[in-house]
């Protein structure tokens, strides 16, 4: 996931905003999955938009191009010379995962990591979502990872929310309550 800053999410939320009237979320959602897809497969279209060498009118015109082949709407279009013209191009990949944030929170899902000491069989997994989705009031929607070093159990975030059931933590906490005077 690309990083997010202020101004990222500054864009992002002025782009979610405008889709959000228009009715056009999860289009809008689309249209900038087909531009960031084709920013990833072709190093020369990267070259001629990110690079200062070229003039803005040539990055512009090199960008209408493409959003017009991509069948952008034409809120994108303005949107990407927008981009362009306050050289915050460069966020496009923060801007687009801080608007999949968003869209994702309007309706009601959300993205969680879970790390496991083992790998997790798919009931497992399904039972830990739910509780996790119940707890959240949230879709959720995780992320497996295997940490050997938890030695047992799982830790689940959502956000903020950090569920730690690893078998590490519990022997730490029986360490400390034992030492204690």
């Amino acid at each position: 996931m690309a990083s997010s800053t202020a101004a990222a999410r500054r864009y992002a939320k002025a782009l979610f905003g405008i889709a959000r009237e228009d009715g056009s979320v999860h289009e809008t959602g689309r249209e900038l999955s087909a531009l960031a897809d084709l920013l990833e497969d072709s190093t020369e279209l990267r070259a001629a938009l990110f690079r200062p060498l070229h003039p803005v009118s040539e990055r512009r015109a090199a960008l209408r191009a493409v959003a017009e082949r991509l069948g952008s709407s034409a809120v994108l279009q303005n949107f990407y010379a927008f981009l362009i013209d306050q050289r915050r191009l460069i966020d496009f990949a923060a801007i687009r995962s801080e608007f999949e944030r968003l869209a994702a929170e309007a309706e009601g899902r959300t993205d969680g990591l879970l790390r496991s000491a083992q790998p997790l069989d798919d009931a497992t997994r399904e039972r830990i979502v739910s509780a996790l989705s119940r707890r959240t009031g949230r879709q959720v929607s995780v992320q497996v990872e295997v940490d050997p070093s938890l030695i047992g159990g799982v830790v689940a975030q959502v956000g903020s929310l950090v569920f730690d059931g690893s078998l590490r933590t519990q022997l730490e906490q029986l360490r400390n309550n034992l030492t204690k005077d």
